[in-house]
């Protein structure tokens, strides 16, 4: 891939699901369950994957086990879909060398958490200095990942207007609730910003992101591909009601219960979601009921 932004543009240009990573009851994990949930993502719109990002308990996998999950979804993933990695680290250097790593595997980008163990020690200057060493070194582009709800970090509308012009930092996935149209006006033309969640995926499109990471596409790919079409296209009426249905559902799935209610919801529809590996608990059998309640009165 060169680094023309108005290239990457088009190729992060939709909906990714940031894929979630199963395991069995003892915490073991399931590659075979991953390659054949990959296989039915393909079938959809998507525009590709988000691996060993929040939803895919990145933080809660070892370094070898982070490796054959990615190898895994790089395989199984058709040939249209593009792959991102997860590979922010709490060092410069180690970051760098997951970039290497996963560009071997064959990720086409690599996404960049921010540190944040020493969260008060991050800097505008700290964080500006990170990723342009990261993405100075790294073989394939890289986009920044702003999580503030999981790191503490809100990375700032300065550090976006430094280093919106570098030419392998090509954008940003913003799952901060209230922030994107901000990130937007500082960042540089042709830097791509992705909307991390979907209650305020169809707002952010009208605003001028490109696409979106969303949970809910693990398990309901075309209605978010819908509201992508709908956003892109300035369908006002019909996409401001697609998007509080969206909304509605993702409060009852992401927003109550995490990734936990993101792996039941795929067993509801199809998928094999599975329970996470603990310490994170999994939803009780009151919870899953009223869960799946919820998912067939959405009409989804």
């Amino acid at each position: 891939m060169g680094n023309d932004k108005a290239y990457h543009r088009t190729w992060l240009s939709g909906v990714f699901a940031p894929i979630t990573t199963p395991f069995d009851e003892e915490g073991n994990l399931l590659l075979d369950k991953l390659s054949s949930n990959i296989e039915k993502l393909n079938r959809s719109r998507l525009r590709g994957y988000l691996v060993l990002g929040t939803n895919g308990e990145f933080r809660s996998l070892s370094h070898s086990e982070q490796m054959d999950v990615l190898k895994t979804v790089v395989k199984a993933a058709s040939a249209d879909k593009v792959v991102m990695a997860g590979t922010g680290a709490e060092s410069t250097k180690v970051s760098i060398e997951l970039c290497h790593q996963a560009a071997e595997i064959g990720a086409h980008y690599g996404s960049l958490i921010t540190p944040f163990f020493f969260a008060k020690k991050m800097s505008d200057k700290a964080l500006i200095n990170h990723f342009i060493q990261v993405a100075e070194r790294s073989p394939i582009p890289v986009l920044l990942y702003n999580n503030p709800g999981v790191t503490g970090i809100t990375i700032s509308t300065a550090v976006v207007k430094e280093i919106s012009s570098h030419p392998k930092i090509v954008g940003m996935k913003d799952s901060s609730p209230g922030n994107l149209s901000a990130y937007i006006l500082n960042a540089k033309p042709d830097f791509s910003l992705l909307a991390g969640s979907a209650n305020f995926f169809f707002t952010g499109l009208l605003m001028g992101a490109v696409g979106g990471v969303l949970s809910l596409a693990n398990a309901f790919p075309d209605p978010c591909c819908r509201l992508y079409d709908l956003g892109v296209a300035r369908e006002l009426e019909e996409g401001r009601e697609l998007q509080f249905r969206l909304m509605e559902l993702n409060q009852k799935v992401s927003g109550k219960f995490a990734v936990a209610g993101v792996k039941a919801a795929m067993d509801v529809a199809g998928f094999y979601g599975g329970p996470p590996r603990a310490p994170l608990l999994p939803l009780t059998p009151d919870e899953k009921k009223k869960l799946r309640e919820d998912l067939l009165a959405s009409g989804f």
